[in-house]
């Protein structure tokens, strides 16, 4: 009564789902990889968007861009504080 099935098959069977699942794995971590850029980068806009509100009254502002708004959407505030920095050394 069994069902004579080879063992290289079940063998085969079973190396096509483990690459299979490796495959989808290095497809998803680069994926949230970027999901997580574009995440920081509108956060990072955001805050220089506030900034810009509350330092025009006492004319500080940071140019928002793609680079200011990835500075500051991974650094935070010390992203923040070089950018002045570096605006207040070069400009």
């Amino acid at each position: 009564m069994g069902l004579n099935i080879p063992f290289g098959v079940i063998a085969g069977y079973a190396a096509g789902l483990v690459l299979l699942y490796l495959v989808g794995w290095l497809l998803l971590v680069p994926l949230k990889m970027l999901l997580k850029f574009i995440l920081n980068g509108v956060l990072g806009g955001i805050i220089l968007w506030l900034l810009n509100l509350v330092g025009g009254l006492i004319h500080v502002t940071i140019a928002i861009n793609p680079v200011t708004a990835l500075i500051v959407g991974f650094l935070g505030i010390p992203g923040i504080i070089l950018i002045l920095l570096l605006q207040f050394i070069l400009g």
